[in-house]
């Protein structure tokens, strides 16, 4: 098992790389200042997708487990 402070170093590093350091900082002041319930947000979320784009998504995911990776437009 890995410690917090990987995790935590691995997660800073691919918002970093997703999202530069102003949207980080404006990301993380957001998650901060307002209350957020992941579990109701994956709920909402995964309730608009089809079991097969969840599936491809997951595929995709796999092929690149461990790296943080751009969405595709």
């Amino acid at each position: 098992m890995r410690t917090t402070a990987a995790i935590l170093n691995d997660g800073m590093n691919c918002l970093l790389e997703r999202l530069g350091v102003l949207e980080t900082e404006i990301f993380i002041s957001y998650i901060l200042r307002e209350p957020f319930d992941y579990t109701a947000w994956q709920k909402e979320h995964y309730a608009q997708i089809s079991v097969q784009e969840l599936n491809r998504k997951a595929v995709e995911y796999s092929k690149g487990a461990g790296e943080c990776q751009a969405p595709r437009a």
